[in-house]
């Protein structure tokens, strides 16, 4: 297998090369007589039941289940140590962000001749987008998470403060709290939030990572990213968020306490929200994003995951009949969601009302949320693509956002200084590389 380190200047021929040059036996055949057998690794909840009703619906295939760790110390590294050992699963899953860099070092294979027309047209086409790099696609999405608005209904009616549709009604509607309620704030400035704020600058018209030619272009601190990093420096600045990691001990207290009366992420958050805060029952509620420009409403994402069949699988096809299969069944989602209370947005609308009758939203007091999602799902923005290191570029961010929320540096600061620490990640890999001259 030639190296993907030397196999060209840009995505496209790394790619290529990798394609050519590096893929495991196509056979669908078992040994003996019996079932095919396919390994499948995932950190996603709801995973077993998934695979319990596939595994009882059929008997020519049997998935054998290992959970694995999330994030980058746990489910990311194993998956690709097992790839560079040749022992990869048959389907693994992989968040979006990281995609791009499996892709480049080879793990997961492409799929682009073996996805059926029939499973493309049901998925939603910014989804698969995010999946597709060079033309060619290398995994399934199996969720896209819109952000959204989730706010403490009560308060905001408490002190008549209306709902926030524009980011400039949101810094008036954070300074009308903050003199009502002294110490509460709107929302916060996540320290470890380098995917929130991409998806700030991804609904403003950023594209922090853009291919052109032969030549990656990286731009962490674009023109419209620079405007989403002064406007949150501002709120910062004004004292009208609170500055703290998002899924911190201190973060949920003050959720849970009403001092935090809002929080902007991902679709999924919401049945986050249910389960982490269970006191907040009838008092949250959910909205869409503010927009810069409510004539032009665009949004981007935070959250989301795929299935890829690996190179290392020997039954490529049944891998990928059994992830079409979990992601375009009514029963395959009934399953997940029998695990417990899941608010991920489907790729296939057409499973929308399933997630609807599945899940009880008394805690937004009967609120419509999958339609909302829906609504929202459909301005998320086409342009964005992830960059080929990205566990390496968001480390770097938040290395900075850390000392800017702590008052030794900006926001675009940390932005600048992510951009310049990943060029060397990117060049290691024989990629070409330029930056966008910003000011």
């Amino acid at each position: 297998m030639r190296s993907t380190r030397k196999a060209g200047a840009a995505l496209f021929t790394i790619l290529a090369v990798l394609m050519t040059g590096c893929s495991a036996s196509d056979s669908s055949t078992s040994a003996g007589n019996g079932p095919v057998r396919l390994t499948f690794w995932s950190a996603l909840r709801g995973t077993q039941e998934v695979v319990d009703e596939y595994n009882r619906i059929q008997n020519k295939v049997r998935v054998d289940y290992q959970q694995v760790p999330s994030g980058p110390q746990g489910g990311w590294a194993k998956l690709s140590n097992a790839a560079r050992a040749g022992n990869a699963p048959d389907v693994a899953t992989m968040e979006y962000p990281q995609l791009p860099g499996y892709a480049i070092d080879g793990v997961p294979r492409d799929i682009t001749d073996l996805l059926p027309d029939s499973a493309r047209r049901k998925i939603l086409p910014q989804a698969l987008d995010l999946t597709t790099l060079a033309g060619r696609t290398y995994a399934v999405p199996v969720d896209i998470e819109p952000m959204m608005f989730f706010y403490r209904k009560d308060v905001f009616t408490k002190y008549d403060i209306p709902v926030p549709k524009t980011w400039t009604a949101f810094e008036s509607a954070a300074r009308r709290l903050k003199e009502a309620q002294p110490r509460s704030r709107i929302a916060s400035f996540f320290t470890n939030g380098s995917q929130h704020m991409a998806g700030f600058a991804w609904q403003a018209g950023g594209q922090w990572f853009r291919t052109s030619g032969d030549a990656w272009r990286i731009s962490l601190a674009d023109a419209p990213t620079r405007k989403v990093a002064a406007y949150w420096q501002g709120l910062v600045d004004q004292d009208l968020v609170r500055v703290e990691p998002v899924d911190s001990q201190q973060w949920r207290a003050h959720l849970q306490s009403g001092e935090t009366v809002g929080y902007m992420a991902g679709a999924w958050a919401a049945g986050s929200l249910m389960n982490s805060t269970p006191s907040g029952k009838g008092k949250w509620a959910i909205a869409p994003l503010p927009q810069w420009d409510p004539a032009k409403p665009s949004l981007g994402t935070q959250g989301g995951s795929t299935f890829a069949v690996t190179k290392d699988s020997n039954h490529p096809k049944e891998a990928l009949e059994f992830i079409t299969w979990m992601v375009t069944s009514p029963d395959a989602l009934r399953a997940k969601l029998s695990s417990g209370i899941s608010s991920a947005f489907p790729v296939v609308p057409e499973l929308v009302p399933v997630a609807r009758k599945e899940m009880d939203t008394s805690y937004y007091s009967g609120q419509d949320i999958f339609g909302l999602f829906q609504e929202s799902a459909r301005l998320i923005s086409p342009r964005w693509k992830w960059g080929p290191r990205m566990t390496s570029t968001i480390t770097s961010v938040e290395d900075g956002f850390a000392k800017a929320g702590a008052g030794s540096g900006s926001i675009i600061g940390a932005l600048r200084e992510g951009e310049r620490r990943t060029l060397p990640d990117l060049k290691s890999l024989g990629l070409s590389v330029t930056t966008v001259t910003t000011h």
